[in-house]
């Protein structure tokens, strides 16, 4: 399936990947949790203890008004969603979610806030 594929201190990539739970497993290393932050039939598959396992940060997952709720750790997919599976993005979904994960993001802790930047 068409997916796109977003690791750490990378650019996201287009690729075609199999969409059976070893390969999603093997890709975001480890147990895969699904991720639902968008408003369209997409998703997010990412290691479910990315952040227990140390892993790096990758990508802030951002409210409607663009402050950061969460940060995704390791390698991470981003998928289209049918009723009952994943399934390929459609064209529009790869431009508008390369474009949202295109820069890579460092985060430094100020008080209480998590400050992002674009790298």
């Amino acid at each position: 399936m068409k997916a796109i594929i977003v690791e750490p201190d990378a650019r996201p990539r287009v690729a075609d990947i199999q969409s059976d739970l070893e390969s999603l497993q093997e890709i975001v290393a480890g147990n895969i949790q699904v991720v639902y932050p968008f408003d369209d039939t997409a998703g997010i598959i990412c290691n479910e203890e990315g952040k227990l396992l140390g892993l790096p940060l990758n990508r802030a997952l951002r409210d409607d008004c663009g402050e950061i709720y969460d940060i995704l750790s390791g390698t991470f997919i981003v998928t289209g969603l049918s009723e009952d599976d994943f399934c390929d993005l459609t064209d529009e979904q790869v431009e508008t979610y390369m474009k949202l994960y295109h820069d890579k993001e460092m985060f430094i802790r100020k008080g209480q806030r998590i400050i992002s930047f674009a790298v």
